[in-house]
């Protein structure tokens, strides 16, 4: 099936969510490019985020991230991962809510934990007590995540296809966003 998307999809939510993996897979369904906040910073910058953080400290890295995300919003029509903490912003979720549409996909602690634990790219988990930084991480953002346009779950059990199907089904909802091309 041939699509339309008519405004970026931006990906919200927690990290290990699925925002990158679910995010290329919907790109490729779209025949849209695929951005990463992230890695756009990282392009800019020369450095890893984790440099970044360390160097110039997270209000810096924030400042960044609202450059790019404004650029990106204004300049492509793709699907956009973004970083786990950028829809706190509330610049970030103006200019995502007025250019494109936000979707959260939302992930339980203990399946973000059994997708993060074993990463050392996490900077906000490197503290004595990963588990209990993410669980506090999720219990302050998930309210923020929760003003998206749009609400996708993941499960445990749902590949990445499953999942990139549920964005698909959330994203037809609305037409100003996406329409199938007969």
């Amino acid at each position: 099936m041939a699509w339309d998307l008519k405004k970026t999809v931006a990906l919200v939510g927690m990290m290990g969510s699925g925002k990158t993996a679910v995010g290329t897979a919907l790109a490729r369904r779209l025949d849209v490019p695929i951005l990463d906040s992230d890695t756009e910073i990282v392009r800019a910058a020369n450095m890893s985020i984790a440099e970044i953080f360390e160097r110039y400290g997270e209000p810096f890295f924030r400042e960044k991230e609202t450059q790019v995300i404004t650029r990106l919003l204004e300049t492509e029509r793709c699907v956009l991962s973004t970083g786990g903490g950028a829809y706190l912003t509330p610049q970030n979720r103006c200019v995502i809510s007025s250019k494109g549409v936000a979707v959260w996909l939302r992930a339980d602690l203990d399946l973000l934990w059994a997708r993060v634990r074993h990463k050392s790219t996490r900077p906000l988990l490197r503290t004595a007590s990963p588990f209990e930084t993410l669980k506090e991480l999720c219990e302050a953002r998930n309210p923020v995540y929760a003003l998206a346009d749009l609400v996708v779950d993941a499960d445990p059990d749902y590949s990445i296809e499953d999942m990139t199907d549920r964005v698909v089904e959330a994203l037809t909802t609305r037409a100003d966003v996406l329409e199938a091309v007969p």
